[in-house]
C-alpha cells in the first residue's frame, strides 16, 4: 500500500440523499492496490486543516483506474469535499488498512448508516450465495444498487421501510441464514452482530469505524481493546487504521 500522498482526478460528485454525497476518482495507483474494506485519506485543499479524513471505499473499477467513495457531509472537510467538481483534483493516501478475507461460503452482508458504502464492494465480489442486511434511520441511499447483488432486506429505526428496528431485528423477522457475517457500522451495532454471531456459532468480520490521524498506524489515535495482547504495543491494544478496519469479532473488545 501507498504511504505518500498522491494526486487524484475527480470525475463526478453527486447527492445520494440528505448530506450524503457520493465522488468518483481517478488513480490508478491506489484502485490497482485496493481491496474490498480498505479506505483512503483524504487532504483538504484548505491548509488551515491539517488531518486527513478516512473515508472508507465504496466501489473499485481496476480496469479504469477509479475509486467511488461515499461519505456524509458531518464537519468543515466532509463539507469542501462535497463541494468539489468535476475536473477537480484532491490529494489521497492509500489504500490504507487490511480489508475482507472474502470466503466461498454462505454470507450476511451486513450495513448501518455511513458504515454501509464499504459493504457494496463485498456484495460485487463475493460469487456466493448472500443476503445483504442494511440498516437506515431515513434515507435509503444505494439500496437499488445492493439489489443487483443479492437479496436485500432493510431495516429502519422507524419502521417507514422494512422491518422496524436494527439488522439484526431484521436478520431474526427475515429467517437469514449464512454461515459468515461481513459487517460494518457504528459500535452498538457492531456489539450486537458480534453477540449473534457467537450466539450462533457464525464467523464474523466486522469493519470498525474510528477517528484517525495519520492512517498508518503511528499515532495511536485510533487504538480499540483487543482480546489479546498486541505486538506492537504490549498491551491488549488494535490500530484500527493499521491492523483494521477489518477484524475477526473475537478479536476486538466493543
Amino acid at each position: 500500500m501507498s504511504k505518500t500522498k498522491k494526486s487524484a482526478l475527480v470525475l463526478s460528485v453527486d447527492t445520494l440523499g440528505e448530506g450524503i454525497t457520493q465522488i468518483w476518482l481517478s488513480c490508478k495507483e491506489v484502485a490497482s492496490e485496493a481491496v474490498a474494506g480498505q479506505f483512503i485519506n483524504a487532504y483538504c485543499n484548505d491548509n488551515t486543516r491539517i488531518l486527513p479524513r478516512p473515508i472508507s471505499i465504496c466501489e473499485i473499477d481496476k480496469e479504469e483506474g477509479k475509486l467511488r467513495i461515499v461519505f456524509r457531509v458531518v464537519g468543515s472537510g466532509t463539507d469542501e469535499f462535497s463541494k468539489l467538481k468535476e475536473g477537480d483534483s484532491i490529494d489521497i493516501m492509500g489504500p490504507l488498512g487490511n480489508g475482507f478475507t472474502l470466503k466461498d461460503e454462505p454470507a450476511i452482508i451486513m450495513g448501518g448508516g455511513i458504515g454501509i458504502p464499504p459493504m457494496l464492494e463485498v456484495a460485487k465480489q463475493l460469487t456466493c450465495e448472500k443476503t445483504i442486511v442494511l440498516g437506515y434511520r431515513d434515507s435509503l441511499f444505494l439500496k437499488d444498487e445492493f439489489e443487483k447483488y443479492g437479496k436485500v432486506v432493510v431495516s429502519t429505526e422507524d419502521g417507514s421501510f422494512g422491518t422496524k428496528g436494527n439488522v439484526i431485528d431484521a436478520i431474526k423477522e427475515n429467517d437469514v441464514k449464512g454461515k459468515v457475517i461481513y459487517a460494518c457500522g457504528p459500535k452498538p451495532m457492531l456489539k450486537g452482530i458480534k453477540a449473534y454471531a457467537l450466539e450462533n456459532n457464525i464467523e464474523a468480520q466486522i469493519s470498525m469505524e474510528e477517528r484517525m490521524a495519520c492512517g498508518i498506524g503511528a499515532c495511536l489515535a485510533c487504538v480499540c481493546k483487543s482480546s489479546q495482547v498486541d505486538a506492537h504495543s504490549n498491551v491488549n491494544n488494535k490500530r484500527v487504521c493499521k491492523d483494521g478496519p477489518v477484524f475477526y469479532a473475537q478479536e476486538v473488545e466493543l
